[in-house]
């Protein structure tokens, strides 16, 4: 079976496959045991995602241009409203010059089982013009769920992680001024009701869809707790008999996401970043026998200034252009024959002989993928 590809030719990149064998090699032993816990979660127990919109405080004139930013004027007036303060009916909102105020969104995300009173962390972000929310302090603001329900309170001075100077036009900053971070700036309102006491039977979901994997995870759940504890619905779904008490689940649950997977493989995959030329692969890939052809394509473009000079007398001027050549050279490609790899170690040590860099490497897998030698999920991101 061969494969022949022409692609440029560059520097070998070895950095990126040898890691990848490295860590396959630390993470990966011949007989891997993985938790239930490590693949699987309860379905039904899950974070929620919040947020608000609020007010930034206490900024050092660096706060929006509320010339431009009519809501943030329109936001603090109707705070002050609430406050008992009630601006003139006569006074021009967009002259207020609040450069000490920013209009920001805020987002928390509320894990599972939350209560009331139970402190979360928030995220504040600019969403106007304001050059930096470093001192500045949120007010009050409430987050929502989907459903459009308030289930926090956020408030708290910001921790911004960048700094910044600036003077007679220039300007130097490092990180982000914009955004920040509240420790423990949110507070839960509402709790979420979840379904893990509903029912005779909880539902475990794997992380990836693979039936070997629901196949293991029953027969090590049915081994511990006897036949018929845990059936596979799918590919991804387990469904377990489990307690009716409460306190007897979360005891069961605790004992099953300890069970250990005895040779446990994963799908074989590889990861492809084509944005940056990433290439990553789990320790499943395995490479069958090939041929690729690796040429050397290179265009050459030159240009020479030339000079039309006038007569002498002719009350001409002096013309500039330029000419240019252009030059294709293409060296004969190199069949190499990549032996069958059974090991990740192995693949590593044969793309890295193919002399390519990262970039050229995101064709010649999808080449040797469509030609049935390499035995992985190509997964483009």
């Amino acid at each position: 079976m061969k494969v022949l590809s022409t692609l440029p030719k560059f520097r070998t990149a070895h950095g990126i496959f040898l890691l990848a064998a490295l860590c396959g090699s630390m993470l990966a032993p011949p007989a891997q045991a993985v938790r239930i816990k490590e693949v699987a979660a309860v379905q039904g127990v899950r974070s929620n995602q919040l947020t608000g919109y609020g007010l930034v405080v206490g900024l050092d004139g660096t706060g929006d241009q509320t010339t431009q930013m009519p809501y943030t004027t329109q936001t603090l007036a109707n705070y002050l409203q609430q406050m008992g303060i009630t601006l003139p009916a006569t006074a021009n909102m967009n002259s207020l010059q609040l450069k000490n105020v920013a209009a920001v969104i805020v987002t928390a995300e509320l894990p599972p089982f939350s209560q009331p009173g139970q402190q979360i962390d928030v995220v504040v972000s600019s969403m106007g013009n304001a050059k930096s929310l470093k001192g500045g302090t949120l007010i009050v603001t409430p987050l929502r769920g989907a459903d459009g329900e308030i289930y926090a309170l956020a408030q708290g001075n910001m921790v911004v992680g960048g700094a910044g100077a600036s003077q007679a036009g220039s300007k130097v900053q490092i990180n982000h001024l914009s955004a920040g971070r509240i420790p423990l700036g949110g507070q839960v309102e509402r709790a979420i009701p979840t379904p893990l006491n509903e029912g005779s039977t909880i539902r475990l979901g794997l992380n990836a869809s693979d039936f070997q994997m629901a196949s293991q995870v029953v027969k090590a759940i049915n081994n511990r707790h006897g036949a018929g504890t845990a059936t596979a619905l799918d590919g991804r779904t387990v469904e377990v008999r489990a307690p009716e008490l409460s306190g007897a689940r979360v005891s069961f649950i605790a004992d099953i996401e300890e069970l250990t997977l005895q040779n446990s493989k994963p799908a074989a995959k590889v990861v492809i970043n084509a944005r940056t030329g990433s290439i990553v692969m789990n320790q499943a890939v395995t490479l069958g026998p090939c041929a690729i052809a690796h040429g050397n394509l290179a265009i050459t473009i030159n240009s020479t200034p030339v000079i039309s000079q006038p007569g002498p007398f002719s009350q001409g001027q002096t013309v500039v252009a330029e000419k240019a050549s252009i030059q294709v050279s293409q060296e004969p490609g190199k069949v190499i024959n990549m032996p069958a790899s059974p090991q990740l170690s192995d693949v590593v040590r044969s793309l890295n002989a193919l002399g390519a860099t990262p970039q050229d490497l995101l064709a010649i897998l999808q080449a040797i993928k469509s030609a049935g030698a390499l035995n992985a999920e190509l997964e483009v991101i």
